[in-house]
This record gives structure tokens, sequence and C-alpha cells, in this order.
């Protein structure tokens, strides 16, 4: 589950690029786009879904007729873009659509779930539900205290499992990785002291304008550019979650 206290800090493009650096090692994946109501997965791809996940909540469809085919076969389930009911799910909607994830294990290696931003219900759900999340911070103070207050209310969900969950920090946009590094530790140092829960340091994606260049060119930039620094910081992370 890829998620941030914080919008616009670089979580949908995380899990894509992710995703593609899976594609590259053979994996199959799937991403769920929970940020319902404001999908953004498909404009990343620049692929337009034939359905959304309104087809399995409203239309009685299976979760596997739902899927988008994008780029380098990476299947997509859409949240759906500016359907205002979606943005406001009950829980047992919510328990329907977690449920139904089961049903991907066939088709799937790795399932990513990119939540919307902030402390919904739904991003609640979906980070206890998932077991491995990862956490986009971005230098900012915005980004790093939004983080923390993501942190608190998921140790205060009756659902959450220190023992079964395994929380890793993404810093994005930094200018070096000492500053990555930097910004996980002062995040970490506030965690342990009143959270007590542990997380752990993935690595940093690097400021890079060609990154720039491929969100405006709706292509994910591990495909577009291979090479740039930001496709490197993906392929490594990849690695490691492997």
């Amino acid at each position: 589950t890829v998620t941030s206290g914080k919008g616009g800090v670089g979580k949908s493009n995380t899990a894509i690029n992710l995703a593609i650096q899976f594609r590259k090692m053979g994996k199959r994946v799937i991403i769920l786009d929970a940020d319902f109501g404001l999908a953004n997965i498909e404009i990343m791809f620049g692929a337009v879904p034939k359905h959304n996940l309104c087809d399995l909540i409203y239309q009685g469809k299976n979760i596997k007729e739902i899927i988008t085919w994008g780029p380098m076969d990476v299947g997509f389930i859409s949240g759906g873009s500016g359907i205002a009911g979606m943005s406001n799910l009950s829980r047992d909607y919510l328990n329907y659509i977690i449920q139904n994830l089961v049903e991907l294990d066939s088709l799937a290696d790795i399932i990513i779930v990119d939540t919307g931003a902030g402390i919904s219900d739904s991003v609640l759900e979906f980070l206890v539900a998932g077991g491995e999340i990862l956490l986009v911070t971005t230098p900012e103070p915005t980004s790093i205290t939004d983080s923390y207050s993501l942190l608190k209310a998921l140790s205060r969900h009756p659902r959450y499992d220190k023992e079964s969950t395994s929380i890793k920090m993404i810093a994005n946009r930094v200018n070096k990785e000492e500053e990555g590094r930097g910004l996980f530790e002062k995040l970490n140092a506030v965690v342990e002291r009143y959270l007590k829960i542990p997380i752990s340091y993935l690595g940093s994606i690097p400021q890079d304008d060609k990154l720039l260049k491929a969100v405006m060119q709706q292509t994910p930039v591990s495909l577009q550019n291979p090479t740039a620094k930001s496709s490197q910081a993906y392929e490594e992370m990849a690695y490691k979650l492997v």
C-alpha cells in the first residue's frame, strides 16, 4: 500500500514506477487506484479505462472484469474519476473491495494499492488490510507533519497490528541521498518517542527534471528514460522490496 499524509508528494508516481520496475523483473503486477473519485493512475498511464470500481460496487461486475491493461501489461483498476459517491464510501463497501482483492492473487505476484492522501476511513482501512506500507514523504515541513499525523491515526486504529505491519518511508524530491536519510531520522525520532511503532527507511527519489517531463507526457519515467536518476532510484527500491 503506497500512501502519504499530504497530497501532491508523488505517491501515484511511486506506485506506477515501482510497478514498471517489478514488470521488468518479470513479476505480474496490478495497481488498485484507491483514490476514489479522483483516480489519476489512468491519467499518468495515458490510458482510458472501460470500467472502474463503480462497476464492481454498483453493477455487480467481477473484480477481474474491471482491470485495464496499461504499459508493459501492468494491470490497473480505476477508482473512477469525478464520481462524487465514490469519495464517501461506507465501511461495508470498503470491506467489499478489500475482500475482492483476494481474487487478484491468481493474476498478480504483486498488488499495489495507491491510496488517497490523508487520514480518511478508506485510507486507514487499506493500510490495516495491507501489511506492507510505503509512506511517501518530501522535505516540506507540512509533508513531514502530515506523515506523522497519518502514522498516529494508523497506530490508533483498532485493527492495526504492530507485529504484522511493515512501514517503510520513501523520501521523495530530495537533492541528495543524505537529505533523504536526514528526513527519515527526523520523522523516526518523533515516531519512536511518541507512537512507539517501528518504521524503516526504504530510500530516496532525487529531484529530476526527466521525471517531470515524463509526467507531462503521461508516460512513467522508468519506461521513457530508464537511465534517469529517478528511474534508477525506483529500480533500486523495487529490488529491495522483492
